[in-house]
């Protein structure tokens, strides 16, 4: 009987590895599978030797505070290692502490895949040598992740996106139209400032000021998805924005023409759903100028970086300004035609849906394997 052994350490591997879990459980039944991981991977049928909920703390000093903790569990799968003899350990991203544990886990002769390995393509680039020392195989998301990888020597498969799977509507355009009390006639734009405090206090600002000037030009309905509990801290006082449950965005984005987005995953989402944005990034001036050292990209936002080229605006750091956005969300509706149909190009890169069984087979083969 085979035993896999999981490491995902926050709420977005939990989701990543519950996937896994179901689709390994559905080719091979008898296999085993246990590690570190949160509730839905519980319920996908993963043995958990930790919770991840225990210990998801974020932040330098919050990690500072929790460091005896964070070690102590670092021991604790050391262990579970070396008692269980897993054929294989997965890691789902979560790099800072997975890469330790794979470290430990190569010294006691375990293989090791990598599943949404770190972020080399972008900065850092040594890591990739480093990784591929440690690691047997690696599983991107990203296309564009495979030549640095490659270059260090790692076996590196690219196997599609789960958000190909996972991004969907759950209402046709009708029924979201409905819903949302939006006529066909009537223009939709979305605010998307992301969920993180610091990106609500740096970005909403300028987009609200941004809807000031947008409603005094057009006729236009704007849409907030919030996460719960962050509704209470935006104040869109004398402004015609309704704050929709964040659970909701994917109808919304569905009906929507174009959308002012903090550049992130959601921007794919978007993307994925024929949604172009005014992609917008914004940090303090002093991690700004760190980060333009270490990080080596063209663009910032994942469908440019996918389509190698421009697609989407992005607006950085003094450029977040509500008259700059304001003007480029006119300038996307005039020619949004032309720009879904280059998202659906780049898009069309992140392969097939059906990836987390693509994923699964490959993790079964790893596991097999002599």
């Amino acid at each position: 009987m085979l035993k896999i052994m999981f490491s995902a350490g926050e709420a977005s591997g939990d989701v990543h590895g519950a996937s896994l879990a179901r689709e390994i459980k559905k080719i091979s039944p008898s296999t085993e599978l246990f590690g570190f991981g949160g509730n839905l991977m519980a319920a996908a049928g993963v043995r958990l030797v930790r919770n991840c909920k225990d210990y998801n703390v974020m932040g330098f000093i919050e990690v500072v505070k929790n460091l005896r903790r964070i070690l102590k569990l670092l021991d604790d799968l050391t262990e579970t290692i070396r008692a269980e003899r897993p054929d294989l350990l997965v890691l789902i991203d979560y790099p800072d502490f997975n890469w330790r544990l794979a470290k430990r886990a190569k010294g006691l002769g375990v293989k090791i895949l990598s599943y949404i390995p770190p972020s080399a393509w972008a900065w850092r680039k040594g890591r990739a040598k480093s990784c591929a020392a440690i690691a047997d195989v690696f599983i991107a998301i990203f296309p564009f992740e495979l030549p640095v990888y490659e270059a260090a020597g790692a076996k590196i498969f690219f196997l599609g996106n789960p958000l190909v799977d996972t991004v969907k509507p759950s209402m046709s355009k009708a029924e979201a139209r409905k819903f949302f009390n939006v006529t066909e006639a009537e223009r939709v734009i979305l605010l998307l400032p992301g969920s993180r405090g610091q990106e609500i206090k740096l970005l909403l600002p300028p987009m609200l000021e941004a809807v000031k000037l947008l409603s005094a030009r057009r006729p236009m309905k704007f849409f907030l998805p919030a996460a719960d509990g962050v509704e209470r801290l935006i104040d869109t006082a004398g402004l015609d924005v309704t704050i929709v449950e964040s659970a909701r965005r994917y109808d919304l984005m569905s009906i929507a023409d174009a959308a002012m987005a903090t550049s992130g995953t959601v921007v794919l989402e978007a993307a994925l759903l024929n949604l172009p944005c005014v992609v917008l990034y914004k940090m303090a001036p002093l991690n700004f100028f760190i980060g333009k050292l270490l990080v080596d990209v063209k663009f910032f936002s994942l469908p440019n970086i996918l389509a190698n080229e421009k697609i989407l605006t992005e607006l950085l750091q003094d450029e977040v300004t509500p008259e700059r956005i304001s003007s480029e969300i006119l300038t996307l509706l005039d020619s949004r035609a032309d720009v879904v149909k280059k998202l659906q190009a780049a898009c069309a890169k992140l392969g097939g849906t059906g990836s987390a069984s693509r994923v699964a087979e490959k993790i079964l083969e790893v596991a097999r394997s002599q």
